[in-house]
């Protein structure tokens, strides 16, 4: 079985600690922008040093307020410097991958794909092409998109090996307008990583797996990387652990 990573946001691992060191977790780590303005990389050799038994890392990228497709220059240039902030995190942290969220939403572009595509270029392409250099990973997840043909034509645009999808089991649930099959015909050829929780399409409740809606033995049976890095996102220790006990007839 893939050991999963579990999703912490940065300032809550020293509350967290003991759990994480005691079950050996490996960590997908959130660096809010509230974060990375007060961080230095004293404290990201301080962390891998607190965290003796050699875990893996992956990070979520900040996302409030940033827009990687956006038609404001100077807003994707913020982007871009928040983006880049954390690869110089990975020069140390030394992650398999990083999640960027896509900043696609269908009403805010009006409808118009080609463009966000056209400015999404101008920021993943460079961001791609470090992250490469480093050895880094990149998994653009699915957030408030309904369906999937979006992620597929910039996967298909970026062209590399180092450039995914990272699809989030939750999100789907919650925001899907088209079957799971759809999805997973369309983006299966580039998922290179998975968040994993649930929640009854009511909100994004971060359940843990198989205590929502969403059809996990299906997903599971149309799934085809099973190499790809698997990360659970529910929210606290009990949900981890349930999460972590139930994959297990799927990742066996």
């Amino acid at each position: 079985m893939p050991s999963p990573h579990v999703h912490i946001p940065f300032n809550r691992i020293p509350e967290y600690i003991d759990f994480i060191k005691k079950n050996r977790l490996n960590l997908e780590i959130y660096f809010s922008s509230v974060v990375l303005d007060a961080i230095s990389s004293d404290d990201i050799i301080a962390l891998k040093g607190s965290l003796d038994y050699n875990p893996f890392f992956s990070i979520h990228a900040p996302f409030m307020d940033l827009s990687p497709g956006a038609m404001d220059s100077k807003v994707r240039k913020a982007t871009m410097e928040r983006f880049n902030h954390v690869l110089d995190i990975s020069e140390t942290l030394k992650p398999e991958a990083i999640v960027f969220h896509s900043g696609y939403e269908k009403w805010k572009y009006a409808l118009n794909t080609d463009l966000w595509l056209e400015k999404s270029l101008l920021t993943w392409q460079p961001v791609n092409e470090r992250a490469s250099a480093l050895g880094v990973k990149i998994a653009v997840e699915n957030i408030f998109e309904d369906e999937p043909s979006n992620l597929r034509l910039l996967a298909e645009k970026i062209n590399s090996n180092n450039f995914g999808i990272c699809f989030d089991t939750g999100h789907c649930n919650l925001f899907s307008r088209v079957p799971l099959d759809e999805w997973m015909s369309s983006l299966n050829p580039y998922i290179i990583e998975l968040h994993l929780h649930d929640n009854n399409k009511t909100s994004d409740q971060h359940l843990p797996v198989g205590e929502g809606t969403f059809d996990f033995e299906r997903f599971f049976a149309l799934h085809e990387n099973k190499n790809c890095l698997y990360t659970i996102e529910a929210h606290s220790p009990e949900n981890v652990i349930k999460s972590m006990e139930r994959l297990k007839k799927y990742l066996a």
